[in-house]
């Protein structure tokens, strides 16, 4: 799925920029942008990671093996002027990453695999700069609401019983740039964006001492995607 994208995004966007060096472009979608509300859907490939704070620098970090995951959801878009928009982008997100905890001789003790299904709920300011032609760059960030549907929180298992256990819901921000490219049926939109959570999601093992979580302080994803949107 992820080739599949990128060779799409990729025949998308030289056709695009061929069109737009001809002396006499054709303008696209002249009207695009000039309605108040827009609607549309994205696809797109993510690699999640954690960041983890310790509680004693003991120079032993856990190793994160990170793998790609897919997202896809629906836009709905507000124009609030020519260069600003406000845009809701609800989403399914799937992650995998695998964690490698030091001071194990064996495997099944010191690797945890980390599935996540995250819904989630972005509020969005995009910036756009002056359309040149059939195409126009922009940057976007804001904050988002998620529910982690493979969080185990509530589990009465944990990494004694081979579970590592996050927060169910989470709260954080992004930040990305992209560019609208406007074909003769729709517009097209690559962007790339990075994901700071803030909430802590970390949910500590029953033993304050355990060899797994006993020196974390805190753990929140950190991750980068590629969206391709459809509008």
């Amino acid at each position: 799925m992820k080739n599949l994208l990128v060779l799409l995004a990729l025949i998308l966007v030289t056709n695009n920029l061929h069109a737009q060096f001809k002396k006499d472009p054709i303008i696209n979608l002249q009207n695009e942008d000039k309605t108040l509300l827009n609607w549309g859907y994205y696809l797109g490939v993510n690699q999640y990671d954690f960041q983890f704070e310790y509680e004693n620098d003991i120079g032993q970090d856990v190793l994160v093996d990170k793998t790609f995951g897919f997202n896809v959801g629906l836009i709905g878009e507000m124009r609030i002027n020519e260069f600003v928009d406000v845009r809701f982008e609800p989403g399914l997100l799937y992650s995998q990453r695998i964690l490698g905890f030091p001071g194990f001789t064996t495997e099944n003790e010191a690797i945890r695999e980390v599935r996540s299904t995250y819904i989630r709920f972005p509020l969005l300011l995009k910036l756009s700069t002056k359309r040149f032609n059939n195409f126009k760059p922009f940057i976007i960030g804001g904050g988002y609401a998620a529910v982690n549907l493979g969080a185990n929180e509530d589990s009465l298992d944990d990494n004694s019983s081979g579970t590592f256990r996050m927060k169910k819901n989470v709260y954080g921000y992004e930040l990305g740039f992209g560019v609208d490219f406007y074909t003769e049926f729709f517009k097209f939109t690559p962007s790339i964006r990075g994901v700071f959570a803030l909430t802590n999601e970390l949910v500590a093992d029953d033993d304050p001492s355990s060899p797994w979580t006993g020196n974390l302080n805190a753990v929140r994803t950190r991750g980068i995607f590629i969206n391709f949107t459809f509008e």
